[in-house]
């Protein structure tokens, strides 16, 4: 078994591109990665609805709009031009881009001075926290769009939400940080961007290497860039994914700690949490039902221990749901 493993991994080495296929892929990437009015009719309409469904705080509208996304397209090409050296390719690519997402900056950040939301949802939120995870969806939608291009099996539009799912959400995210002059968000979604931008192109170039479109030695150089570039991340990612593995752990001894160790919700049944990380202290908004109100006194006594238990601030905020016990009207008389 080991040596048909072996002797199938040899053949592969040993596979060439044509010339003939090589200039066809070049061929269809330089008409894939011009600005003409179908690109930029695409990236206003993505940009729109991917907008109005962050504002609605619509997961279904959102997807709507990656599927129709056209980046994907410039982006295999300044890939691929980067990595067989092709100039004329890799500016093609690179305007492409750089205009479709300097137009849904504009769109986005338009759209939410227009609609002006005093505040935003969770699908906004949850794109300004990029961490190793992202990194890691990101590479992974690059290598389905690389090998969708080579592989004429996979179709075109499953590489293509893919990538879209990566990148339109966050741009539309900074457009909306400028609109409220909220600089920590457009921030964090820009570190998003670049984070999806960098691993999808590296992704796309190992693919096309790996599958023998470019030799090793002609693409060492734009190899190591990406890998570089990318790497660059790696320190603002790391942290991020500590501070959420250090929020899962502070959420998880905190429900323990209010479920197991208080008087409180011994006469109280907790139906939900949901803790916004984002406000200074971390606010944490329980659903509970309950037979009699929670007083204010209760909930301060309850934030003083959980400071004490878990060495973190928070501020608590209950939203109870009272349950009262109703019962059928007692007949004066016996039945007859």
């Amino acid at each position: 078994m080991i040596n048909n493993i072996r002797d199938r991994f040899r053949g592969f080495k040993r596979t060439r591109v044509e010339p003939s296929q090589l200039k066809q892929l070049v061929h269809e990437l330089l008409e894939e990665s011009s600005l003409d009015a179908t690109y930029l009719i695409l990236i206003i309409g993505s940009c729109a609805i991917a907008t109005f469904g962050l504002l609605a705080n619509s997961t279904a509208v959102i997807i709507g709009a990656m599927i129709i996304a056209p980046l994907m397209l410039p982006i295999r090409g300044l890939a691929f031009g980067a990595l067989i050296g092709n100039i004329n390719l890799f500016r093609k690519g690179v305007i492409a881009v750089f205009l479709g997402t300097l137009l849904a900056l504009l769109i986005s950040c338009s759209i939410g001075w227009i609609v002006n939301l005093p505040s935003f949802g969770s699908e906004v939120l949850s794109r300004s926290k990029p961490n190793l995870l992202d990194l890691g969806i990101a590479v992974a939608a690059g290598c389905i769009s690389g090998y969708a291009k080579v592989n004429s099996k996979i179709s075109a539009s499953v590489a293509g939400t893919a990538i879209a799912v990566a990148l339109m959400p966050p741009i539309c995210v900074i457009g909306l940080g400028l609109a409220k002059f909220n600089l920590s968000l457009s921030l964090g979604a820009t570190l998003l961007y670049l984070t999806n931008l960098l691993g999808i192109s590296l992704a796309c170039m190992l693919t096309f290497l790996f599958t023998g479109y470019s030799p090793v030695d002609r693409a060492q150089k734009a190899l190591l860039w990406a890998l570089a570039l990318t790497g660059a991340l790696l320190i603002p990612l790391t942290v991020s994914f500590t501070r959420l593995v250090r929020q899962a752990e502070l959420e998880t001894h905190l429900r323990k700690a209010l479920l197991n160790r208080t008087v409180t919700f011994q006469r109280l049944e907790l139906l939900k949490t949901d803790t916004n990380w984002l406000s200074n202290p971390p606010q944490v908004r329980l659903s509970v039902s309950a037979q009699s109100p929670v007083t204010s006194k209760q909930v301060s006594l309850l934030e003083a221990f959980l400071e004490k238990e878990t060495g973190q601030r928070f501020s608590l905020i209950f939203e109870v749901s009272q349950v009262k016990e109703v019962r059928g009207e007692k007949s004066d008389s016996p039945h007859k």
